[in-house]
Formats: C-alpha cells, structure tokens, sequence
C-alpha cells in the first residue's frame, strides 16, 4: 500500500506521509517512496515547491529501527535517505508539522527549507532517552536552526516543544491552528512555485552558499553571477515590460 501520498497544488506537490498505525514511522519502504516522491517533483516541470507532511495523529514518530536487522549502516543510511532527499532538493521545501516530530521525525522537520507548526505540533528529540546517540545530522541540522543553547536543551536535557515554544526559540517559522495548517503552508510555497522555476533554484543554491561567505564583498560577487544570468532570462523581460506597462498606465 502506498505509505507517502502526492497532491498537486497550483505547482505544490504535497507529500503526505500516511502509515497512520505507525505514526507515520520512517520504515525502509516509506523512505524509499518518499524519495522517489521528492525525485518525481524534481523532475515534473510543473511543480515549483513541495511540502511535507503526515496523516494525523502524528507528522512522523522517527526511525523503524526494528528493520535494521544485521545490516545496521546500511539500514541507517537507507532510512536517513528518505529526509535526506528531501534536504538535498533544489526545489524550496516546507514542513507542516500536524503532530510529533520525533527524533528522525524531527530530521525530516529540519530537512526542509522553512517549517510550520500547527498547535497539536510537538518536536521530541528523545534520541538519548532510547540509548542511541543522534543520527542523520540531527545536532548538526539543529544547531543551525536554532543555536546552541536550544539544542543542548532538546538533545541533551530532554527538553519537548509544542508549536509556540518551537516558534519562541526559532525552530519553526510560525505556529497557526492546526485546521489552517496545510493551507497556510501550501499559501506559501505557491509563493516560491510562482516565481520562474530556474530562479528559484538558483536563489536557493546561492542562499546555502552564502552561509559559508563571512566577507560581504565576496557575497556581492556570488550573487552578481546569478543576477546577471537572471537578467538575461525571457521571464526577466517580459516581468519588467508588465512593470513598465503598469506604471505608464497608473501615470495621470
């Protein structure tokens, strides 16, 4: 049966992670159908975003560890495949959050470009309380969304975030009601897939590079590259021509 469900939007594909019993668990075969749900969109000119998120009760309740067998590194790396196909994508991502986010579950959270959290949201680490060290890039992908601090608080002190709290401490963008949720993130992504689908891509790419830049001289020379390719694109001209048109007609 499928596992991960695709909706398109208005060039949104949604993702909907849908092993309901399992709390939407990353076992070996939704991880395989989520990534080739995300190779799908990637590949489909049409979509220009993608959200994620689960059927409720829960976004998704972590890693099926109990799939592993004797196999355990290639079994982690199979799991760890799923989010990460998703943090790898050129295409802007957003995570719904409509539940708990445990563990991996919290990885395919922060694997997305921006997350949203709907108020039943709740982000559980829980990684020591199993006795198993974090995986994925968990602290890593953590520590940048949110610093230090909160990190030792969730990884280490136990710590669990509902929606505002996850908002508080940067973890997520905004919390809204959970009916509003979806809409609201399928709101902002259509944001991104409106744009020209190179662009974005493109600004996405410059967006991971520039974290690696500390001098704003270089970062002016990055994104000059790409603004003057962008320049030269047929959507460049026809979206200044609109402008122009716009303001001659608005002229007295």
């Amino acid at each position: 049966m499928p596992q991960v469900h695709v909706e398109h939007r208005d060039g949104v594909a949604v993702l909907t992670l849908d092993d309901p019993a399992r709390r939407n668990a990353l076992s070996l075969e939704l991880c395989e159908q989520l990534s080739s749900a995300v190779a799908a969109a990637e590949s489909d000119e049409s979509v220009g975003a993608l959200v994620v998120t689960g059927n409720p009760p829960a976004f998704c309740a972590g890693a099926d560890l109990t799939q592993l067998g004797d196999s355990r590194r290639d079994g982690l790396l199979r799991i760890y495949e799923g989010f990460l196909a998703v943090a790898r994508s050129p295409l802007p991502t957003i995570a719904a959050v409509n539940g708990a986010a445990v563990g991996a579950g919290m990885n395919l959270a922060l694997a997305c470009d921006l997350r949203l959290a709907g108020a039943s949201a709740r982000f559980e680490d829980r990684f020591l309380d199993l006795g198993i060290h974090p995986g994925g890039g968990h602290t890593w992908m953590l520590r940048r969304a949110v610093g230090p601090q909160a990190t030792s608080a969730a990884v280490l002190f136990g710590e669990v975030l509902d929606g505002p709290e996850a908002e508080r401490v940067g973890l997520v963008w905004r919390c809204v009601s959970d009916d509003d949720l979806l809409e609201v993130a399928v709101t902002l992504a259509g944001r991104a897939a409106a744009a020209p689908r190179d662009l974005v891509r493109r600004t996405k790419a410059t967006i991971a590079d520039v974290a690696a830049i500390d001098d704003h001289d270089v970062a002016v020379e990055r994104e000059l590259l790409d603004q003057l390719w962008s320049m030269d694109q047929p959507a460049f001209a026809e979206r200044l021509a609109a402008l122009r048109a716009r303001i001659t007609t608005s002229r007295p």
